[in-house]
C-alpha cells in the first residue's frame, strides 16, 4: 500500500474567489474532494493556486481554465445600480469569456451564478414557482443575468458543455428581512448546490433555484433535486428577528410607476 499513490483530485476554478460566496467555496470545497484554483482581480496574501486577472480577458481565462475539471463562475458585478456598460463588459461579455475558455480548455462543467433578479418582475404566487421560468428581469443587473443564462444554454447546445444556471436567492449568513424567509440560501446549502452542479450525474443545461429548504419559499426545489441538490437549512428559525417586506415581486422591487406623458 505504501507504494500506491492517490488518484488526482479534481480541480475547480472559482472566479470571483475573493468575494463573499467565492471565499466560502474556496474554504469548503477542498473538504469535499476538490482542489481549488482561485481567480481574483487583485493580488492577495492567501497564496495557493491563484490566478490574478479579469474574467473579461480571454488569455487570463484560458490560463486559469487549463487543467480544470469544472468552473464555478461567481465573478462580476453583483447587484443593481451600475452603468449598463459595466454589466455589458463584465457580466455579459465576461461570462462569454468564461464559457469560451471552458470550451478551449475542454472543461466539461460550468456553474453560472445567476440571480432571482433574472425573473425579478414576476409576481409571487401561492404555489412554488418552477425554476425554468422565462426571464422577467427587474433591472439591468437582472438583464445581465438573463443573458448569462442564455449564454450557458447556447454553449451547452452548441458545444456539449454541461452547464448549471443557478438562480441564487439571498445568500447570506442569516436572513435579515421577511423576504429572505422565502429566498434565503445558507452558506452550507450554497456548498451543496455547487457540488450538485459540478459533480452531479446529469448533463445538458439546467436552471435551478438557489435557495434553502425554507418553509415560506416561493420557489420550487424540484429542478434542484433533479441535479442532486437537497438543501437542508430553513430560514424559519430566524422569523422572529426580521422586519416585514411588502414587495409583491420575486426580486423584491418597488412596484414601478409609469413615466409622465
Amino acid at each position: 500500500m505504501g507504494n500506491e499513490t492517490d488518484p488526482r483530485r479534481p480541480l475547480v476554478l472559482v472566479t470571483g474567489a475573493a468575494g463573499a460566496l467565492g471565499s466560502v467555496l474556496t474554504a469548503e470545497l477542498p473538504a469535499h474532494g476538490w482542489d481549488v484554483r482561485r481567480l481574483v482581480r487583485t493580488p492577495d496574501d492567501l497564496g495557493g493556486d491563484t490566478v490574478v486577472g479579469s474574467v473579461t480577458d480571454l488569455d487570463t481565462m484560458a490560463r486559469a481554465a487549463e487543467g480544470a475539471d469544472a468552473i464555478v463562475h461567481l465573478g462580476g458585478i453583483s447587484g443593481p445600480g451600475s452603468p449598463w456598460a459595466d454589466y455589458l463588459a463584465t457580466n455579459i461579455d465576461g461570462t462569454r469569456m468564461v464559457l469560451e475558455a471552458a470550451r478551449l480548455a475542454a472543461v466539461p462543467r460550468v456553474a453560472l451564478a445567476s440571480s432571482n433578479h433574472a425573473v425579478g418582475y414576476l409576481r409571487r404566487r401561492e404555489h412554488p414557482l418552477p425554476a425554468d421560468l422565462a426571464p422577467r428581469p427587474d433591472s439591468f443587473y437582472g438583464v445581465s443575468k438573463a443573458a448569462m443564462e442564455a449564454l450557458g444554454s447556447f454553449y451547452s447546445d452548441e458545444y456539449g458543455l454541461t452547464c448549471a444556471n443557478l438562480r441564487i436567492g439571498s445568500c447570506f449568513p442569516r436572513p435579515t428581512s421577511a423576504r429572505m424567509l422565502a429566498t434565503w440560501l445558507s452558506y452550507p446549502d450554497l456548498v451543496r448546490l455547487t457540488l450538485a452542479a459540478i459533480e452531479g450525474a446529469w448533463t445538458g443545461c439546467e436552471t435551478v433555484w438557489g435557495i434553502s429548504r425554507n418553509t415560506r419559499r416561493w420557489w420550487s426545489l424540484d429542478a434542484g433535486e433533479r441535479i442532486g441538490f437537497f438543501p437542508e437549512d430553513d430560514a424559519e428559525r430566524y422569523a422572529a428577528e426580521v422586519t416585514p417586506d411588502d414587495s409583491d415581486y420575486v426580486g423584491g422591487a418597488t412596484p414601478p410607476t409609469l413615466l409622465p406623458r
